[in-house]
């Protein structure tokens, strides 16, 4: 029997995907596995296109309550954005459809699961692992920017791990296709960047600030300005207030890098290029992108 090359496997795969962004669908068209997750509006479900045999992860979301918590043209520019997205760690959106009480998304499959439930299983990471998470997140951002998409809610739970170990952004819910300043408050308080809370025009430079403290939960387990009262968040978020605890012992250069990305000046953030040059994540990073433990 005939070994196929990595070539062909890879071959193969791709034409899959695209046969699997072309058609029309309907839910008979997929076999629907174990249950993946719940989200706000739905749940997610393992699925097989029967025709391809393809693995995709499908999103099931009720249009009552879509409607309900008015969230219809959210849904529609999360779609357009995602389903345009091509890169290593973005989460490819695969097309959609729709009947009288649901909408479905065909979503690239994730084998490795959540990197929220990973964190709160190993409590913090390595610095190999959360540079090389970090340098692959910047990546992904840049490709975004370059697109001029805005993720702006870069957080553990909307990330992702792939078969290989790689990250995935996972939702883009909260992003916005855009060429000028915006002023919307959204995201997760304590992700959100000074300029957000006190609700004043913002750019791109708000993921940059997101995944300084993406960075700084890696590493020490809890996000930087985390308070028992929604207040004192905000306070510390619009004061800058960046401490750095004496355990887990984290080395300087990681510390030097977070505090470069959480500055409040939007315009004097650690541009994310200069991030990908910078000597932790040089030094510590995976070049593959893949952390394999």
């Amino acid at each position: 029997m005939a070994i196929a090359t990595e070539t062909q496997t890879q071959d193969k795969n791709s034409s899959e995907v695209s046969a699997l962004e072309k058609r029309r669908w309907i839910l008979n068209d997929f076999d629907i596995g174990k249950a993946l997750g719940r989200g706000k509006f739905g749940h997610v479900y393992l699925a097989r296109e029967k025709k391809s045999n393809h693995i995709v992860a499908l999103k099931v979301l009720f249009k009552s309550q879509l409607q309900q918590s008015q969230v219809e043209h959210q849904l529609r520019r999360e779609v357009e954005i995602q389903s345009h997205l091509r890169h290593p760690n973005i989460l490819r959106l695969y097309g959609y459809f729709y009947d009288q009480k649901r909408v479905y998304l065909i979503l690239e499959y994730a084998p490795k699961g959540e990197l929220y439930k990973e964190l709160q299983k190993c409590k913090y990471f390595s610095e190999r692992r959360a540079a090389t998470y970090v340098a692959s997140l910047a990546r992904a951002l840049i490709y975004c920017h370059g697109k001029h998409v805005i993720h702006r809610d870069i957080k553990p739970e909307n990330l992702l791990i792939g078969a290989q170990g790689e990250l995935k952004i996972a939702d883009f819910g909260w992003s916005v296709h855009t060429f000028n300043r915006r002023r919307t408050m959204c995201g997760t308080l304590d992700y959100l960047p000074p300029e957000m809370v006190e609700s004043v025009e913002h750019d791109a430079s708000v993921d940059i600030w997101s995944l300084g403290i993406l960075c700084y939960e890696f590493l020490y387990g809890v996000p930087p300005f985390e308070a028992k009262e929604h207040s004192d968040t905000y306070r510390r978020i619009i004061q800058v207030d960046l401490k750095f605890p004496p355990k887990p012992i984290v080395s300087s250069a990681a510390k030097d890098l977070i505090s470069q990305m959480l500055v409040k000046d939007s315009s004097q953030r650690l541009p994310l290029h200069k991030l990908l040059e910078h000597a932790w994540i040089v030094q510590n990073a995976e070049p593959s992108g893949v952390y394999r433990g």
